[in-house]
């Protein structure tokens, strides 16, 4: 059982290591959603059919630049 300056010292340590972690996790996840990109192995014969794919099996994702002006 640690005593005096030593619990003094180990409890300025897991201060220290609760907050480093807490500072990393968020870092990590900002860096994981800017790393995420959808990419749908799914190939497409033209646009219209990939529009309505997209808009049926990717409700979630926002629409590329490239299917906003497709007429579905």
């Amino acid at each position: 059982m640690a005593r005096g300056q030593q619990k003094i010292q180990s409890q300025k340590n897991a201060k220290k290591t609760t907050e480093k972690k807490k500072s990393q996790g968020d870092e990590q996840k900002t860096a994981a959603k800017a790393a995420l990109v959808h990419r749908c192995p799914t190939q497409m014969p033209d646009p219209k059919t990939f529009k309505q794919h997209f808009e049926s099996k990717h409700p979630k994702s926002p629409m590329p630049p490239e299917l906003a002006d497709v007429q579905a």
